[in-house]
């Protein structure tokens, strides 16, 4: 169980979508890849046909839920277990205005006790694992108090793992953007959290800039977690499975994967996607490398044209010298 969450893609809202989380399964094949948040509502009630798929590929994929209603919950993860997702995390985490109004997010860290009943829930109808993503706390809770009460509560109802962004969140007076670097990190508090636990997964998130930096935080805790790092600079993420799983990269270069994207990218195109869908989340791929402007240049003029094929990323390609970069990996 431990070894599944030794590093993972986090959840990020409007960026890890399906066409995301394709792009990142092409550089490695280890990663736990994450959802972005879904509400119950839109699960239970919404369009499940596009806000519920995924290409197989992307295994294994953990589905975000948002919410703070037992029952809700539980249909929810009843219908995405169903549909096949690997893990069925519960955020209690964002900050944002919008999801504290639902009752749901950030604002839930004061309420570990219902926390508990909704892990407890989902548990009772689902077979995938059900893990937690929570704060240190929220605005003058005390971090050591507040994450043991959360950690207590979820591993009382049966959560089979805790992931922690080492931040506070600040519900008064922050934007989301700010609660992402105000805050001041603890990782140390993560780490404690463990010490104390031993028998409990713990994931850490936050600030994390590299997968050697990730690589040093598995000396303390069972995994960490990657997240706008990994979306700015996805070639990073090549390093993931020789640096931290002993294997070879799926593709030796951020060219070979935009390379291997293009077939998807076709399909997609012929089922009505349009390519800037697809292209978004590939335009930091060579970032700090020679070309890297004139790629990204010629992604977010021309993938946007609504007669845009894949000749665009070909095009894009070739604006770049030779074979770009191949990727190096440091020792941890």
């Amino acid at each position: 169980m431990r070894e599944a969450y030794k590093f993972c893609v986090a959840p990020m809202m409007e960026w890890t979508d399906r066409h995301c989380r394709f792009f990142h399964r092409l550089l490695t094949r280890h990663a736990r890849l994450y959802t972005e948040m879904l509400g119950t509502g839109a699960v239970i009630h919404g369009e499940r046909a596009r806000l519920l798929a995924y290409d197989a590929a992307e295994h294994p994929l953990a589905m975000q839920l948002g919410g703070s209603d037992p029952r809700a919950l539980a249909l929810a993860a009843r219908i995405c277990a169903d549909l096949g997702y690997d893990e069925i995390n519960l955020n209690v985490g964002c900050p944002s205005e919008r999801v504290r109004d639902g009752r749901f997010g950030a604002c839930l860290m004061e309420e570990p006790a219902l926390v508990g009943e909704c892990v407890a829930a989902m548990k009772a109808v689902v077979r995938v694992p059900v893990t937690v993503k929570c704060r240190l706390g929220v605005d003058a809770q005390d971090p050591e108090a507040a994450l043991d009460f959360m950690a207590d509560a979820v591993t009382a109802a049966g959560a089979d793992a805790l992931i922690v962004h080492a931040r506070k969140a600040w519900l008064e007076g922050l934007s989301p953007k700010d609660n992402r670097e105000i805050p001041p990190l603890d990782y140390a508090r993560v780490y404690r959290l463990k010490a104390a636990r031993p028998h409990l997964t713990v994931i850490i998130n936050g600030g994390i800039g590299t997968v050697e930096a990730a690589a040093g935080h598995l000396r303390h805790l069972d995994g960490a977690m990657l997240g706008r790092a990994a979306y700015r600079e996805p070639w990073r993420l090549l390093a993931v499975d020789p640096l931290l799983f002993g294997a070879p990269s799926p593709v030796p270069s951020p060219r070979a994967a935009l390379e291997s994207l293009m077939p998807y990218a076709a399909r997609e195109l012929a089922r009505g996607t349009r390519l800037h869908a697809i292209t978004r989340h590939v335009l930091g791929l060579f970032n700090g490398m020679p070309g890297a402007r004139a790629f990204r240049r010629h992604l977010a003029t021309n993938a946007t044209r609504p007669d845009a094929g894949v000749e665009v990323i070909a095009e894009a390609l070739a604006s770049l010298p030779a074979d770009g970069r191949p990727i190096t990996v440091a020792a941890a």
